[in-house]
């Protein structure tokens, strides 16, 4: 909301009505001294404005106001205007004849300016809305019967709960970029794709009983050898079943180590009453500290991923601050799109989240590097 200008004519006009002493500025002072027929003359010359958008008319009673006759010209002045009026008569005591008569035109009255600001403002907002074009939901060329084929085994299997392991495939069939990565059963095999694709690696236990990997020291960064790869995998399977000592141990997924990015989250929880609530915000561990998360219902359309984007308030981070470079905003919406489509089309989907997902700068994309997702019993 922006309080309005009052054109040069309006001003000279309220100059020959009030008395000199008198603001003819926006907000107009008609005096503590004025009586209902200074308010009515000044009320009815500001209303026809062409700046003005709404009026608010607030009267602190003297002595000498006439708080009833007052009321019955602000309510003249609005049944004739085609802008709203809102009305803050103060003194609740002394002017609860004057609101009743402001209740019978039709005016609202607020014990503060606060309260009249903010309803004004929400009928703005609700205009707003009703002028917004309806959304266009994007919808992606997608592998969705992918993705049906990994739910209908993991509840096969007994599970509802799906790691890292099993939601490769659920990201790549909804487009998600992901690090190259292979499940390996053995230290031989974790060797073996590891030179495949280069070193240094990252090592993650993988077990449908282990969703949380770093809570049992399940994850390793920065493997550089084979002795290690090996040493990595031992210690990794170890330590899972000393935790856990009746987990299911598929064995350890090597993936590509991947450097540079921000990290940030995307998640979902499926609300009874509201539906798929989707989550974006910082990723890592920074998402539990500091908590800078914004929402929304899907399906969204790009405005609101965007906007959804700009709500939370480490943005900046993402649009580059200090020299650094912009992240890529746009493959950001995009998967956040992606994600709305994914827990639209599967409304068993009751519970995920991809954390981190790495943003890297404009025009190079992101890539999901964990995610855990829940089924509905």
């Amino acid at each position: 909301l922006r309080v309005a200008s009052l054109t040069e004519e309006t001003m000279n006009a309220l100059r020959e009505a009030l008395p000199p002493a008198a603001s003819v500025l926006n907000p107009v002072d008609v005096l503590g001294d004025a009586l209902s027929d200074r308010y009515k003359a000044a009320l009815s010359l500001v209303s026809r404005d062409p700046n003005i958008g709404a009026l608010m008319v607030i009267l602190t009673p003297q002595f000498m106001t006439e708080i009833e006759e007052t009321a019955r010209a602000v309510g003249e002045v609005a049944r004739n205007s085609e802008i709203p009026v809102l009305a803050c008569f103060m003194g609740e005591a002394n002017t609860q004849a004057g609101v009743k008569i402001l209740t019978e035109h039709s005016v609202p009255n607020y014990i503060v300016p606060e309260q009249a600001v903010a309803a004004l403002k929400a009928m703005v907002d609700q205009r707003h809305w009703q002028d917004t074009p309806l959304p266009q939901f994007e919808r992606f060329d997608v592998d969705s019967e992918r993705v049906a084929r990994v739910f209908a085994k993991v509840r096969a299997d007994g599970r509802l709960q799906i790691g890292d392991a099993e939601a490769r495939d659920i990201l790549e069939a909804y487009r998600i970029p992901i690090p190259a990565s292979r499940l390996c059963a053995s230290a031989d095999e974790a060797v073996a794709f590891a030179e495949e694709i280069g070193y240094p690696v990252v090592m993650k236990i993988a077990s449908p009983d282990i969703l949380h990997k770093t809570d049992i020291g399940g994850v390793r960064l920065n493997v550089s050898s084979a002795t290690e790869v090996r040493d990595s995998f031992d210690l990794m399977t170890f330590r899972a079943l000393r935790h856990m000592p009746d987990a299911t141990i598929w064995g350890c997924l090597v993936q590509q180590q991947v450097r540079g990015g921000k990290e940030i989250i995307l998640g979902m929880n499926r609300d009874p009453q509201f539906g798929p609530l989707v989550m974006f915000g910082l990723g890592g561990i920074y998402v539990e500290v500091l908590k800078d998360v914004a929402f929304r219902v899907a399906p969204f359309s790009r405005d609101e991923a965007n906007a959804m984007m700009r709500e939370i308030r480490s943005f900046n981070l993402l649009r580059g601050v200090r020299g650094q470079p912009p992240s890529d905003i746009g493959a950001c919406v995009d998967t956040l799109l992606k994600l709305s489509q994914l827990v639209t089309d599967f409304p068993e989907i009751v519970e995920m989240d991809i954390n981190p997902l790495m943003v890297f700068e404009e025009g190079r994309g992101v890539m999901g590097i964990d995610m855990r997702l829940v089924l509905a019993s």
